[in-house]
């Protein structure tokens, strides 16, 4: 897949992330490229310092280095920055990282050569993927360490896979096809500096939020309908004065997926609640917001996607290199954070509706705790244990990381972002998030079936079948764990979603 740098909408990158694709840069942008690395080149031949192409780095940046020495600055700056530790992330987060990386590049303002895009591309092509740690990183100047295993292996240093085995980088490299190269001038800095790594997990972990909102939607239609909750909070007049756009998506969602329910029409009058809990009558409210929040961080994120974030840059109009901070990770950290909120926020009201379909005196006459035989059988009691402590797991890793700065690099580095642990608890909390919108969906289904003979609307009943097609109803106790984790797999899959489509 051809990409322009600089206009990849959030669209192409999610269907470049969820599909593996290798991706090659447009040729419109290796003029630029090459310009601006020989503006790089014409620098570190002359007397005046520039930073990173003939001085030191961070604190060490008086320190003048010789021409002679300045292919070796890069090669040292590549393997002193290979601290990352922790697990290795996976291969598509890496593949990713690399995808941005040469999104960044490709812009011209790096002083890269092109045969260092064209490695990139040639890695991403053979599958040749670098072994990067999951730890390291502050997102300050750059995700330095994470991105040092990468560009470790451009120059044949580190370890990496090439189709499932785990070798050294120059065999993986030779296996391949390829061979590393030496880094000229600023190159090595311009592979580490910048903050790919932290934009590629909070890019994910939008994706991964975004589906939990379709599926909190569809899954708290069933359990409106499975505790028999009124849809007249649905009502559009009541969302249009409030004005919200994401709270009116939500409710005509819903309203559409609950049209022609028996249930509902069984109880339209006539019922004896005046109002819903919160959980129910205020799902609209709730995750409206939270698709707002997403909407928003989308844009920030699609904007850094694209960004140059590297330093110093190359101004190649005016035959400039100028340092500045274009590597600090702070737009990134808050929309981690906000990504964060709205996981833990979607996932409370999820748990609070497990818990009202369990209590006997809040249900609205369901067996307690979803069970025929209470007593006998406890049915989901502790499953909607389980919801909550993924809740308050969730609300913990919540917390903001953007006002965690640290001092680093002797006190040069003295405010950063944290952006980069930011966005890779996202992960945690989505699989959280996906286990309780599990458990909630099979409440709700036994719940549904508890209402027979009447029937919950057409959209719903195709949900309930797809549902019953690998959770069976819940008659007597058995072993849940495994019913959590096919669930799980199904909300995971976006198989809800879906089964809506033969609609």
């Amino acid at each position: 897949m051809k990409i322009v740098p600089g206009s990849v909408s959030l669209r192409e990158l999610e269907y470049i992330f969820k599909n593996d694709l290798s991706i090659k840069l447009c040729l419109s942008s290796k003029n630029s490229v090459e310009k601006s690395a020989k503006i790089v080149k014409k620098a570190s031949a002359n007397l005046t310092p520039v930073y990173g192409v003939n001085t030191g780095f961070g604190k060490l940046a008086s320190k003048r280095i010789g021409l002679k020495d300045i292919q070796k600055l890069q090669h040292n700056l590549i393997l002193s920055h290979c601290s990352g530790v922790g697990h290795p992330i996976t291969e598509n987060m890496v593949r990713f990282i690399i995808v941005l990386k040469l999104i960044s590049l490709g812009r011209g303002a790096s002083g890269v050569r092109w045969d260092i895009c064209q490695l990139l591309e040639k890695m991403l092509e053979k599958r040749v993927s670098p072994i990067i740690p999951s730890q390291g990183s502050v997102g300050a100047s750059g995700d330095l360490a994470p991105l040092a295993h990468l560009a470790a292996v451009l120059i044949g240093e580190g370890k990496a896979t090439f189709e499932g085995n785990l070798l050294s980088a120059k065999d993986a490299l030779s296996s391949a096809g390829l061979s590393p190269v030496e880094l000229g001038a600023k190159e090595g800095l311009a592979l580490i500096n910048g903050t790919q790594f932290s934009t590629a997990f909070a890019l994910v972990g939008l994706f991964a939020a975004h589906k939990a909102i379709s599926n909190s939607i569809l899954i708290a239609a069933m359990s409106t309908d499975a505790v028999m909750g009124s849809t007249a909070p649905l009502r559009p007049e009541i969302h249009e004065l409030r004005g919200h756009l994401g709270q009116i998506e939500v409710a005509k969602k819903m309203r559409l997926l609950m049209q022609g329910s028996e249930i509902r029409e069984s109880h339209r009058t006539d019922d004896k609640r005046v109002q819903d809990p919160y959980c129910i009558r205020c799902q609209p409210q709730v995750v409206g917001a939270a698709l707002d929040i997403l909407n928003s961080v989308g844009t920030t994120l699609m904007i850094e996607a694209n960004a140059v974030t590297d330093n110093p840059l190359v101004i190649v109009e005016d035959e400039l290199i100028v340092s500045g901070g274009n590597f600090h990770g702070e737009p990134v950290g808050f929309a981690a954070d906000q990504i964060a909120l709205a996981i833990a926020e979607i996932g409370a009201i999820s748990q609070r509706r497990v818990a009202l379909m369990v209590d006997p005196s809040l249900n609205y006459d369901l067996p307690p705790f979803l069970t025929t035989k209470p007593g006998l059988n406890s049915g989901f009691m502790v499953a909607e244990v389980t919801t909550a402590a993924l809740m308050s797991e969730n609300k913990h890793l919540a917390n903001p990381c953007v006002t965690d700065s640290t001092p680093t690099s002797a006190n040069q580095e003295d405010h950063v972002s944290m952006s980069a642990h930011g966005a890779y608890r996202l992960i945690k909390m989505n699989k959280n998030l996906n286990i309780i919108q599990a458990i909630e969906a099979m409440c709700a289904a036994q719940g549904i079936e508890a209402r027979a003979p009447l029937k919950t609307s057409n959209s719903l009943l195709l949900v309930l079948k797809k549902i019953r097609e690998v959770i069976p109803p819940l008659k007597e106790d058995r072993y849940m764990a495994l019913d959590i984790e096919n669930m799980t797999k199904l909300i995971e899959s976006n198989s809800l979603i879906r089964s809506l489509e033969t609609e």
